[in-house]
């Protein structure tokens, strides 16, 4: 974080100060809610959770060297208090923001946000210094913490904004104003808790409202190839930028296809000119995140070639978001287990698809290991049956559905689309799911792992790539 006094901190949130000798004191290292991340000069923010309270690790992080902590009530050490340590917070970020004159891009959208979050940072990085939300930390938490870690170096912030509901964004915005704002698409994530299409479309639309005019300098930055998305560019004043493939948007990919690999490339095409590009990225659906990406950089200055050169030399930052690793026996594990929802389910079996390619050329097969969607309501039944049926239009060798109740839709999905013989199964967890592959995996078979955060199926891929041939799922 820039450097700020205890007193200055107090006075920004509308704190009190408790056991503070030197109210002069500077907080010179990160603002952290995680006791292990202290460092000399952090400030400790004081969370109470359900099972944990902050509170009571004030006198191990002081000792640790933090300056002090921000916390709801006194703790006998260096402390700032106040009535609401979430919205104290959110009040220290945008203080924090505005001071720093650094260029804000902030991005939503149903899927892809993390991928594409994580191109644009490692493109902008290459024309100065740049601070990004790490993994999906892009809540009233995760985003004011990655704020508050930029410094006086920084250029570039890029803010990741999820919403659970109406109003979650444009309550992010507020703590963190972005001069460019980007959507990436509207699709089903969430569609339980929103109630449809149209509902999350006004959710996410919000970040193109609470853009500045074009005049100041604000940007909206759309996806042309999705109708809802690009219908808000009625609900901006901000300057609007469209990508995607569609010969109207502004930054275009053409030529689009698949190495036999199943790596994306295709021609980038800019209002500052063409280049080619081919991602280190693994599946189709990142063509459009990298278009995303372009119009960003575009926008900031950056030659077509320039960018090109980036976005085919930048990899994946997060972790378990089509993680690719091939074992010493020639099995490739895609571990693609952070998160699922329809788009980006259909998305990855489409990769799976493309890498199986070579793979059956030497006698290899798609495994694709499927869990739980979340969070999709009424269309939960339909959602999974699709995703099954997906499989075998395909040609997935494999479907493994993990799990309870929507894991049997999955399977359902693929025997009623024709899947008949052995080609899907239905197994109880992610042990069986192991057990199941350990003894049937040959050399050349590529394994996607998949499933909603809550399912932890990311215990299949850690235990497949751990080596031997017997053992359990490690304990999550």
């Amino acid at each position: 974080m820039i450097a700020l006094s205890l007193a200055e901190i107090a006075e920004v949130v509308g704190g009190q100060t408790h056991d503070i000798p030197d109210p002069s004191v500077q907080v010179t290292g990160s603002v952290v809610r995680d006791s292990r991340e202290v460092e000399p000069g952090s400030l400790f923010v004081a969370f109470v959770g359900e099972r944990v309270d902050g509170h009571d690790f004030a006198q191990a992080v002081v000792a640790a060297g933090a300056a002090a902590v921000l916390g709801s009530r006194p703790v006998g050490v260096p402390a700032i208090v106040v009535p609401d340590v979430q919205k104290a917070l959110g009040a220290l970020a945008r203080h924090v923001v505005q001071r720093l004159g650094a260029t804000l891009v902030a991005l939503t959208g149903s899927a892809g946000k993390t991928s594409t979050k994580d191109l644009i940072a490692q493109v902008l990085q290459r024309k100065a210094p740049t601070v990004w939300t790490p993994g999906s930390l892009n809540n009233e938490i995760g985003l004011p913490l990655t704020a508050l870690s930029a410094t006086e170096e920084t250029r570039f912030l890029v803010l990741e904004m999820g919403a659970r509901g109406i109003g979650h964004i444009r309550y992010l915005s507020d703590l963190t104003p972005p001069r460019i704002g980007l959507v990436l698409n509207v699709g089903t994530a969430h569609i339980g808790e929103f109630g449809g299409r149209e509902q999350i479309a006004q959710a996410k639309g919000e970040l193109v409202e609470g853009l500045p005019s074009a005049a100041e300098g604000g940007t909206a930055i759309l996806n042309a190839d999705d109708p809802l998305v690009r219908a808000m560019a009625s609900r901006t004043k901000a300057k609007v930028i469209l990508f995607g493939e569609s010969g109207e948007a502004d930054v275009r990919a053409e030529n689009v296809r698949l190495t036999d690999s199943g790596q994306p490339a295709f021609t980038l095409h800019t209002p500052s000119g063409a280049s080619d590009v081919t991602m280190r990225l693994y599946g189709e659906h990142h063509v459009s995140n990298a278009l995303a990406a372009a119009a960003v950089a575009h926008e900031l200055g950056m030659s077509a070639e320039e960018i090109a050169t980036a976005l085919s030399e930048a990899g994946s930052l997060s972790r378990w978001r089509m993680e690719v690793t091939e074992r010493p026996d020639g099995v490739t594990i895609v571990n693609d287990a952070y998160n699922a929802n329809p788009e980006s389910m259909r998305a990855a079996l489409r990769a799976l698809a493309a890498m199986g390619g070579a793979a059956r050329a030497t006698g290899g097969r798609t495994w694709a290991v499927l869990g739980k969607m979340a969070e999709l309501g009424d269309e939960a039944l339909a959602e999974h049956d699709a995703v099954g049926r997906l499989a075998v239009r395909l040609n997935v060798s494999k479907l493994v559905a993990v799990g309870g109740r929507e894991a049997s839709w999955l399977q359902l999905g693929a025997y009623n689309e024709g899947s008949w013989g052995e080609e899907s199964v239905h197994v109880s967890d992610a042990q069986a799911a192991v057990d199941l592959l350990r003894s049937e995996l040959r050399p050349g078979d590529v394994v996607l792992v998949k499933a909603s955060r809550s399912v932890g199926l990311e215990s299949v891929a850690e235990a497949l790539l751990a080596g031997g041939t017997e053992g359990e799922v490690a304990a999550r």
